[in-house]
């Protein structure tokens, strides 16, 4: 599975943007999809995941409320739409699949590049 997340970009505390992750490959159904993100100088935190079926959805403390999870098993694409974004939100971004419902990084086998959020004051 090749993963490519895009949707990142420059905006005010407050507001909202929707990241994008676009697969390849047939069998991105069979994936549990994570999202991660890093921050400057520290290491790569988890945000949220979502099974197969989009019927069980986890979030971060950090994000909860805030954030949405979804998938769209027909175009091969996960989202995250994040809502009253913080200055703290600001990382890059990553997508990443895999077979278990994990909040670890090593629970992914695939990772996209990442899209730079940036959230200003």
């Amino acid at each position: 599975v090749q993963l490519q997340a895009s949707g990142g970009g420059l905006v005010q505390a407050g507001g909202s943007l929707r990241l994008s992750c676009a697969a390849s490959g047939r069998t991105f159904s069979r994936y549990v999809m994570g999202w991660f993100r890093q921050a400057p100088g520290k290491e790569r935190e988890f945000v949220s995941v979502i099974t197969w079926s989009g019927g069980y959805k986890y979030y971060a403390d950090s994000v909860k409320g805030r954030f949405i999870i979804s998938r769209d098993n027909a175009e091969n694409r996960v989202y995250l739409q994040m809502n009253s974004l913080k200055p703290e939100d600001t990382a890059v971004y990553y997508c990443a699949a895999g077979g278990t419902t994990a909040t670890t990084t090593t629970g992914y086998d695939y990772w996209g590049q990442g899209t730079l959020v940036t959230v200003s004051s």
